[in-house]
């Protein structure tokens, strides 16, 4: 079951990073819970998903990379991404590693949260 997470969630962040909604929609429960890390707060569904990232890419241009996958209780997928994010003049507004946090329901995304990396391990 873990390898099935870890490919949709590398078809997620592909789809993404190449700003294919619809594909990364795809990986989602059509009433999946998602963090605005750019916004604050939390959104649900596809539709907000699709308006919250066509804003994003209105003022930002983020690439997101998992570097390491740790299964925790309750089918949770802790997923370590070294995220890039550049203005749209280039310049670099983050560059570093934060945790996603994923549930799944019926095999796809259910939720998704945003936890901060402990920069003293």
């Amino acid at each position: 079951m873990e390898n099935q997470y870890i490919n949709l969630i590398n078809k997620a962040y592909s789809a993404f990073n190449k700003r294919n909604i619809n594909d990364a929609l795809s990986t989602m429960d059509v009433n999946v819970q998602w963090s605005k890390a750019w916004e604050g707060g939390y959104i649900s569904g596809h539709k907000e998903i699709t308006e919250y990232w066509t804003r994003q890419w209105k003022e930002l241009n983020p690439k997101v990379e998992p570097v390491g996958f740790t299964k925790r209780a309750n089918e949770v997928l802790e997923v370590m991404v070294h995220q890039h994010v550049l203005d749209l003049q280039g310049a670099i507004l983050f560059d570093g590693m934060v945790k996603h946090v994923y549930t799944f329901q019926n095999g796809l995304i259910m939720t998704m949260d945003i936890e901060l990396v402990d920069s003293n391990r």
